[in-house]
This record gives C-alpha cells, structure tokens and sequence, in this order.
C-alpha cells in the first residue's frame, strides 16, 4: 500500500518530477532521462494503474485521496499530498482535477507486435500539437481501431496534455514508433493492410469508396500544416477524401480522424 507523505514545502527534492509542467521542452527532456510520463485526473491515473504502468509517485490535494485510495492500495509508491495552493507552486498551474501520477514509460513494442491480429489501424505522419495526438487516439479507441502507428517526428502520445486529451486511451490502445518513415506504407501494403491516405489529391476518392470491401485497413494522416508528405501522399494504396460543403476543403486532423474512422468501423 502507497505511504501517504504530507508534505508543506514547494521545494521538497521528492516533488521533481512533477516541476514546471507548462513548459513543454523542459518535460521533453525531464521526462525522456528519467524514463517517466506523467498522469493527470483521477480517472486517467486510475486508467494508467488498471493497465499495468508502475507508478512512481503520486501528487495530489488531500481531498483526492479517499477516491484514489483502492488504486493507492495497489503500489507501494509514495504518495505526496499537498495543499491545493502548494500544489500549483509545484506544477506551476492550477491542477483543478487534484491528482497526479508520475508513471513509469515501457519500451515500445516493435511494429510486427502492434500490427498482431489488427485490422484496423491508424498511422500518424509528423503530427505536432499534442492535443490531436491525445484527441485521435481517443477516436480511434472510441471506434474500434486496434493500434497507432506514429512516425518518428509525432508528438509525444504519453505527453500529459495528450493523455488527459485522450482519456487515457493510449494506455490501452497498442502503439509505437515507426523506424523507417520512408518505406512505412509500402511495408503495411506487404502486411497486407490497405493503406488509404486522407488528402486532398485529385484522385482521392469519397473515404466512403475508398474503404469498401477493404479487410485490413490503415488510415493515414498527415501533418497540422501541409498535410501528407509526397512520399506518404503517393505511396498509399488508395487516397480519401471526406465530402463537404462547397468552399470547405478541410477539417482540423483530429477532426477528420474521428470522421473517418466512423467510416471505416462501419465498412
């Protein structure tokens, strides 16, 4: 059972993981040396420890405790609580949902080990804003995909903002890291996934068409900004496009996940 550790200065050593939690390339680097991410909310720590992440410590305001008392009886780490004032001294933010974890990181299974019995799968090429990495994930759990594949320059999904965006579903959707970028797609086409690229190319097809008949399939969604690189754009089985209003070409990326994976789940 967690040792419940009251604690009455902001500047107590044991709170470093837990410091300066706006300032996000500080936390890239903080949480990428000591193997950590962090968990917000009672409801997304709770997720994290039912999927089996080890917790380091835990953060919160003593009015959470009670409610996170059975997840606290699960581990032997720490639990640090805090006055609400003192904890925003700490995070450097008001933490209006009062709990936080700070949760080993795994290693990143290999791409054959995701891919396992999948057949319907998400790859994300250089998206950036943690947000609609957090907001995809939770569409594709919410519509029956089975795993994400990111490419290397893909923001952070375990990033705090991501996960409470998400809901934690990257804590139960298989995910990792794609080591060869340029032959990505080209190796899911030879694992036998049609790969249907969201664009705006002229022979993109109604996503409707695209995915019909479709057994195995991936969706691929590119950059914030300019969208798919050519080499994604044109290596892709098939290019998709989702039908709008005249004068409206396209829709925020996390946006058009949930559309589209809506689509595909009823192929």
């Amino acid at each position: 059972m967690a040792t419940v550790v009251e604690i009455t200065d902001p500047t107590d050593p044991r709170l470093a993981d837990y410091r300066d939690l706006r300032d996000v390339e500080l936390r890239k680097t903080v949480e990428a040396e000591h193997g950590l991410f962090l968990a917000e909310g009672e409801k997304v720590v709770r997720r994290s420890v039912e999927a089996g992440f080890a917790p380091r410590s835990f953060l919160m305001a003593p009015r959470w405790v009670e409610g996170l008392a059975d997840v606290l009886a699960t581990t032997e780490a720490p639990c640090f609580v805090l006055s609400e004032t003192l904890v925003e001294q700490v995070t450097g933010f008001h933490v209006h949902r009062g709990a936080l974890a700070s949760i080993e990181r795994r290693a990143l299974p290999g791409v054959k080990d995701v891919l396992e019995g999948a057949r319907s799968v998400l790859v994300l090429e250089d998206l950036v804003d943690h947000t609609n990495v957090g907001a995809i994930f939770r569409s594709g759990a919410a519509f029956g995909f089975d795993a994400v594949l990111l490419a290397p320059r893909c923001a952070d999904p375990l990033y705090r903002r991501s996960i409470k965006v998400g809901m934690g579903a990257v804590f139960t959707t298989p995910w990792t890291r794609l080591p060869d970028w340029h032959d990505a797609l080209p190796a899911l086409s030879a694992a036998g996934f049609t790969t249907v690229a969201l664009t705006l190319a002229d022979d993109a097809l109604p996503i409707e068409d695209a995915v019909a008949g479709v057994d195995k399939v991936a969706l691929v969604l590119g950059s914030e900004g300019h969208g798919l690189s050519s080499r994604w754009e044109t290596s892709a089985d098939r290019r998709a496009i989702i039908a709008m209003r005249e004068g409206i070409d396209s829709l925020n990326v996390a946006a058009a996940t949930a559309v589209a994976c809506y689509i595909t789940a009823r192929r």
